[in-house]
């Protein structure tokens, strides 16, 4: 009698083990997919505010048509990307893009003085700090979930329930070496 009731209670154990690692790991994914969601929100007012600072921009920069083709064409791969990793990949190809008009502005005094730009980039650039708050946010929220898939004993019950390791929203390398290269301004 003894040994079935030991088996049994090593048997709740084990019951309630996984249930609270399931748990655990169920509430971690959700505080994950709450992140991203943080930057989803972000996301859509800056891809909002591109088109205006194109417009704005447009009448002083006829001649930089390249710059304001590739936002716009990065702000529409942004705004159609369905998962996570394609958002992480299109936004980093609109980050990029938009250093480049930051680059670009320098050339022309009158439009950097212009009140509707000057808005604008104030609004951006506030959207900019906040993404960069969500996305820090983000990855913690994922390294703590990748953690606790990866590590014993939960990574026993992640792998029978099939979570998996989660991307991180990071600058891929070769984007971080177009960063890390001085931009060349010309004004000739």
């Amino acid at each position: 009698m003894s040994n079935i009731l030991i088996i049994g209670g090593i048997a709740l154990l084990l019951v309630l083990m996984i249930i609270s690692s399931y748990n655990k790991l169920i509430k971690l994914q959700n505080n994950r997919e709450n992140a991203f969601a943080d930057i989803d929100v972000q996301l859509k007012q800056r891809h909002d505010l591109i088109p205006q600072l194109v417009d704005s921009v447009k009448g002083y920069m006829n001649h930089e048509s390249k710059v304001l083709t590739e936002i716009t064409k990065a702000r529409s791969s942004a705004v159609n990307a369905s998962t996570v990793g394609d958002k992480i990949s299109a936004e980093n190809q609109l980050n990029s893009a938009l250093s480049g008009l930051k680059i670009a502005v320098e050339a022309y005094p009158d439009l950097k003085a212009n009140t509707n730009f000057l808005h604008l980039q104030g609004e951006i650039s506030d959207i900019e700090n906040k993404l960069a708050a969500v996305r820090r946010y983000f990855n913690s929220a994922t390294k703590e979930y990748n953690n606790a898939a990866e590590i014993f004993p939960s990574n026993i019950i992640a792998g029978m329930f099939g979570f998996k390791e989660e991307d991180m929203f990071e600058i891929k390398a070769e984007d971080r070496a177009k960063l890390d290269t001085p931009t060349k301004i010309d004004f000739s």
